[in-house]
């Protein structure tokens, strides 16, 4: 086998990311009076600095490890005469090092800050050791460098695809708690702006460091540089897609007024608006004129890689202004209202005041994760469905209609009266519940997108895993037989419920922007899940009898429904730290409250039990149906040929019978 060779000397990709991010990190540090001496409790110039540089290496780490993931799992093909998997994952593990050298050194930076202390002190790392985890932005970087640490040392222990697709998975999963601890959580808007500064992450990790990893890599890809180029231009144009809207967002709650742009933070904010229009531009001439290059000559990687070299000088200028602008106090958090009410300490979120009449049409406030989520999911699937029609053939109208319905649905539970109520009302709340956990995959499952996907995505052959590859991963994976046993998946729609509102974790999904998000999730997965195996059509583990299927639904509803009978009779306020404490004036009597939604949740499971039922009872009459039909049209091929085994058989025994009868 060859060895791998990478594209000349990395360092040159690294410092034409590298440098300017810090140079621009350094000038709108000043400018933005970042690392300006304190008045009271002034930590030093060298911890000041170490904050802003710390989080440009972090960026930059997280960057690389973020692409050259995602190069090995999922864009580059592997031969018997290639080592890139390996080569990749040695890369990764350098970035992720990188990365959490980052991390480290920011909690450093922010504790002095936050301390006043030096770390020359005495009583620095003694108050460091035992108060970083009691500090949000320390106890996030704290998180992020735990998952950080697994995923160096498994790219350092193996590289194979399973693996490198895995660390990718937690990298992204990494960037998440830096979106907690930044000025985007408490903004105007608590909830759009940390969702919109996550989805930031995601997409500029991915896009800058996709292409970082196809520049060092380029050689060693050879002859299948293109086809690693493509593949990665329709993830940096999803990516530059996100990050457009995700910041378009930011800044809507981070700014409040046109004259806001005359700031320092304006400034910044500007400029990495320049750089995004910029690099839309260069991406676009690089997708249409490197990309067809590459076709029309595989070892024309050098003009590919002047481009995009080019591209990462001012994806450096963005990253280093975009580490100062997080560093920057937004405008809007300046124009924030004082809430002394114990509503907005809880929730984020003032006082909604009480339903009027015509709450459920009156009712809004856009949660744009969800909506985003919704519109990917319908877009995606009205894309798959056109992606069959064009080649002939068809899909069924009333699944896609289905499909909408249901993410429609979705979105006004969370947007909507029971999303805003469900904040401070436990009634509104379980409307929410019962909603995404019982209505809403009603209406995707019979959509059955995992067969829509699996017919219109195209399949690989280069060991590469696609969308089509990681589903099919998932089909088949040991993990789905044991979730998707109907006993399984109706013990986790059950019990994790009793689980959820019975421990403090009903308080923390109330009370936390992260758990409010996994509440969520899991509320619609859990849901979709019992349903899928009580009448889903998508492949996957065999199916039950129908039967048996009517006795879980029934034992599994009878068990909700006593759930909601515990809830309505008891005198025990749940989560009383958040429903206790909220003190609506409107609200005088929460236990009240709450005796109303046990009494929705016994109740609102009864119709869509019944369609389940109808569903499951219908699907076993089709089955019957064909295995009639089918039988029927064996018998007309061969004459009845089982019909006339069958009574043969019979008349050899009756005849053997008979022999016996005489003999004896």
């Amino acid at each position: 086998m060859t060895p791998f060779a990478p594209a000349g000397p990395p360092r040159r990709a690294v410092l034409s990311l590298a440098i300017p991010a810090v140079v621009a990190v350094a000038v709108f540090a000043i400018l933005g009076k970042v690392v300006a001496a304190y008045t009271v409790g002034d930590p030093g110039v060298v911890m000041r600095w170490l904050g802003p540089l710390a989080g440009v290496g972090t960026m930059i780490g997280a960057c690389g490890t973020v692409g050259f993931l995602l190069l090995g799992a999922f864009l580059a093909p592997e031969t018997t005469r290639t080592h890139r998997r390996a080569a990749a994952a040695r890369y990764a593990a350098g970035f992720a090092g990188l990365w959490l050298a980052g991390l480290l050194a920011n909690q450093v930076a922010y504790f002095a800050s936050a301390s006043g202390f030096r770390p020359s002190q005495p009583q620095f790392w003694s108050q460091f050791f035992g108060l970083a985890w009691e500090l949000q932005p320390s106890r996030m970087d704290i998180i992020s460098a735990v998952v950080v640490a697994v995923m160096l040392a498994t790219c350092v222990q193996t590289h194979t695809t399973t693996a490198l697709a895995w660390c990718w998975f937690g990298a992204l999963f990494a960037l998440l708690p830096t979106a907690l601890a930044g000025h985007s959580a408490v903004s105007r808007d608590h909830m759009s702006s940390i969702n919109a500064l996550a989805i930031h992450l995601l997409a500029v990790t991915t896009w800058v460091g996709g292409l970082l990893a196809l520049v060092i890599l380029r050689r060693g890809l050879g002859p299948h540089l293109p086809v690693a180029a493509r593949r990665f231009s329709r993830a940096a144009a999803w990516s530059y897609a996100a990050l457009g809207l995700s910041g378009i967002l930011a800044a809507w709650f981070n700014l409040t007024a046109i004259g806001d742009l005359a700031t320092a933070y304006g400034a910044m904010l500007l400029v990495k608006v320049g750089a995004f229009v910029l690099l839309g531009f260069a991406g676009y001439r690089n997708r249409t004129l490197a990309l067809r290059t590459l076709d029309a000559d595989p070892g024309s990687g050098s003009a590919f890689a002047r481009l995009a070299l080019g591209e990462l000088l001012l994806m450096g200028v963005a990253i280093g202004t975009a580490v100062a602008l997080a560093r920057t106090p937004a405008p809007a958090i300046e124009s924030i209202p004082a809430d002394p009410t114990t509503v907005y300490a809880l929730t984020g979120y003032g006082d909604p005041g009480a339903p009027p009449d015509h709450a459920w049409l009156v009712t809004w406030h856009a949660d744009w994760l969800w909506i985003a989520v919704a519109a990917v999911a319908i877009g995606v699937y009205a894309n798959w469905m056109h992606r069959l029609h064009q080649r002939g053939d068809r899909w069924p109208a009333w699944q896609l209609i289905c499909w909408v319905a249901g993410w429609l649905v979705f979105v006004y539970s969370m947007c909507g009266a029971p999303g805003v109520y469900g904040r401070v009302l436990f009634s509104w709340h379980m409307i929410m519940h019962m909603t995404v956990a019982m209505l809403v995959p009603l209406l995707l499952v019979p959509a059955a997108p995992i067969t829509l996907a699996l017919r219109a995505l195209p399949a690989r052959h280069d060991k590469t895993r696609g969308p089509r590859e990681l589903i099919l991963a998932l089909v088949h994976s040991r993990y789905l037989h044991v979730v998707a046993n109907p006993v399984v998946a109706a013990v986790i729609f059950f019990f994790s419920l009793a689980t959820f509102y019975f421990t403090p974790l009903f308080y923390y999904a109330l009370a936390t922007h992260t758990g409010h998000i996994l509440m969520t999730v899991h509320f619609l997965l859990s849901g979709y899940l019992f349903t899928w195996v009580l009448v889903g059509t998508d492949p996957g583990p065999k199916r039950w009898p129908p039967l048996i299927l009517l006795v879980v639904l029934f034992a599994t509803i009878s068990f909700h429904a006593f759930l909601g009978v515990i809830i309505t009779s008891s005198n025990n306020l749940l989560a009383p730290d958040f429903f206790g404490q909220l003190g609506l004036p409107w609200m005088t009597d929460p236990l009240g409250d709450q005796h109303i939604g046990g009494a929705i949740a016994w109740g609102v499971g009864e119709a869509p039990t019944l369609v389940l039922a109808l569903m499951v009872t219908w699907q076993w009459v089709r089955a019957d149906r064909r295995e009639t039909e089918r039988l029927d049209r064996q018998a007309d091929r061969d004459h009845d040929a089982e019909l006339a085994a069958y009574n043969a058989r019979l008349a050899d025994i009756a005849a053997h019978d008979r022999r016996e009868g005489a003999s004896r």
